[in-house]
C-alpha cells in the first residue's frame, strides 16, 4: 500500500473511516489505483493503519456508493472503471462545502429506534409478512446554526448489531449499514426529484410549507442485490446546486 500510516489522524475529530475513505478516493482520482486493480483487503488495510476491520468496511461501504469500487464474490474489490458516457449529478459533498465557506457544521441526531415493519416498508425491502423490525434513524445537518437539510434512514434490524450512540455522530446509509446490520452494502442507487417539502420537513427545517426542495431516495444493496437500506433525504433548494462530472478526476 503506497498510503503513509501518518496520513491517518487518529486524534482528529474526522471519523477515521472517512479519513480512509479520502484516502482511497484520492489514490484512485490520481491513477496509484486503476480501473480492474484490487485494492487491499479488509486485513490488509486494517493492520496497516492498526484500525478496526469493522472501520475499515465503512471506508470500502463509502466507496462502493461512490461508484469507484465493485465486490466479487470469493475475489475480492476491484477499482471500477469510470462512466464517461452518463450524465451523473450530485449534491457536493455537504462537510466539503462548509469547510470550504469557512462555517461551522453539525449532523444532530434527532431520533435512532427499533420500528415494527408494515407493508410499504417490507415492500421497499422485498420482504414477506413475517418480517416484523426495522431500524430507523432521522438526522438533520446544519451551518451556523441553519438546519439544510432533513434525511430518514431505515436498514435492517439485526439483533447481533446493537445500535452505538458514539458510531451516529455523522451516519451515511452505507455506513450505517456495515456497522448495524449482518450485510455487507454493496451498491446503490439514487434517484432525485425537485418536490415541495411537506409541513413535517418544513418546521424541522424552518422553512415555509411547499417549499422547493431537491429530495434524493437512496437504496442500498448487498452483493447479491438485496435491498437492505433506504433513505430519504430533503436538501433545501435554495441551499444547494447540482453538479455534474465524467469520470474520476473533478476540479472546482
Amino acid at each position: 500500500m503506497v498510503i503513509q500510516t501518518d496520513m491517518i489522524d487518529k486524534s482528529s475529530v474526522i471519523p477515521i473511516y472517512y479519513q480512509l475513505f479520502k484516502l482511497l478516493e484520492e489514490q484512485i482520482r490520481r491513477g496509484d489505483l486503476k480501473p480492474g486493480e484490487a485494492i487491499p483487503t479488509e486485513h490488509e488495510i486494517s493492520s496497516h493503519f492498526e484500525i478496526s476491520r469493522m472501520t475499515v468496511r465503512r471506508a470500502i461501504a463509502e466507496l462502493v456508493s461512490a461508484g469507484m469500487v465493485y465486490a466479487q464474490q470469493g475475489r475480492g474489490t476491484f477499482v471500477a472503471t469510470p462512466k464517461l458516457d452518463n450524465i451523473v449529478f450530485e449534491l457536493n459533498d455537504f462537510n466539503q462545502e462548509i469547510k470550504q465557506r469557512g462555517l461551522n457544521y453539525k449532523t444532530t441526531l434527532l431520533e435512532a429506534k427499533i420500528i415494527r415493519a408494515d407493508k410499504e416498508l417490507r415492500d421497499k425491502f422485498e420482504l414477506g409478512e413475517d418480517y416484523k423490525r426495522f431500524l430507523y434513524f432521522r438526522t438533520v445537518l446544519s451551518a451556523e446554526d441553519e438546519r439544510l437539510s432533513y434525511e430518514v434512514k431505515y436498514t435492517i434490524y439485526s439483533k447481533s448489531k446493537p445500535i452505538l450512540e458514539t458510531e451516529l455522530k455523522d451516519p451515511s446509509l452505507p455506513g450505517l449499514i456495515a456497522t448495524h446490520t449482518e450485510y455487507v452494502p454493496m451498491s446503490a442507487k439514487k434517484v432525485l426529484q425537485v418536490a415541495a417539502c411537506t409541513e413535517e420537513e418544513a418546521s424541522i427545517l424552518g422553512i415555509a410549507s411547499n417549499s422547493p426542495v431537491f429530495l434524493i431516495e437512496q437504496t442500498v444493496y448487498d452483493q447479491d442485490l438485496k435491498p437492505v437500506g433506504w433513505s430519504k433525504a430533503v436538501y433545501r433548494g435554495d441551499r444547494y446546486k447540482l453538479t455534474s462530472y465524467d469520470g474520476w478526476y473533478k476540479k472546482d
